[in-house]
């Protein structure tokens, strides 16, 4: 049986069972595992490990536990809004200079240990919502910055690029954000479908090939 590791933050965590792997939340690792769960039976598992309040540097803090212990065949990383969130509220956020710099000591890590394993890289992203509307200029500009180097470190080292921005902006013309977006950063049940269903192509079809 091959193993997915999902990592990112509270939007990846989503309210998993930290001890119960079985549990990974309401989020879409879940919608994820359900559907790949479903149409092939068996031959994967999948496991949540997000946690809420992760930046870039926390997550690479925890590499080995939460990643290399595992050994994965698949990882997708979701992380950077709290970067720029951080930042915002309690001045502990990650300046995007760093977090490219540390993205790319993970990456290059986790490719000197685990030399087979595919890596999905799923662009950070943030509309104007409860959270965000105070401060939406910077939550915009720097949530971009954070894209672009998430994107600049899939290029770097020919890794699987997911975009997301785009699509929750389309997806707000449609209707307001925080039906998408609870509170400009947290997915509703449809913000996380949106993400299952630009991840899943592309994770599926590399799982099969």
């Amino acid at each position: 049986m091959k193993t997915i590791v999902f990592q990112g933050d509270s939007i990846t965590d989503a309210g998993r069972n930290r001890d119960r792997d079985s549990e990974r939340g309401i989020g879409y690792p879940t919608l994820v595992a359900g559907e790949l769960g479903y149409k092939y039976p068996a031959e994967y598992d999948f496991i949540n490990e997000g946690v809420s309040g992760d930046r870039i540097v926390d997550l690479y803090a925890r590499i080995k536990r939460d990643i290399i212990h595992r050994r994965p065949d698949y990882l997708t990383i979701l992380i950077g809004i709290n970067d720029v969130w951080h930042e915002i509220n309690e001045r502990n956020g990650v300046e995007n200079k760093k977090f490219f710099r540390v993205y790319c000591n993970l990456i290059e890590e986790l490719k000197a240990v685990l030399p087979d394993l595919k890596i999905f890289i799923l662009e950070p992203f943030v509309l104007k919502a409860s959270a965000t509307e105070k401060a939406w200029s910077v939550f915009r500009r720097e949530t971009e910055m954070r894209a672009e180097s998430a994107k600049a470190v899939a290029e770097k080292y020919g890794l699987f690029f997911i975009p997301l921005q785009e699509k929750f902006d389309e997806a707000a013309t449609k209707a307001e954000a925080s039906y998408w977006l609870s509170d400009g950063v947290h997915p509703t049940a449809a913000g996380h479908e949106l993400i299952a269903r630009e991840l899943i192509p592309v994770l599926e079809k590399e799982m099969r090939s």
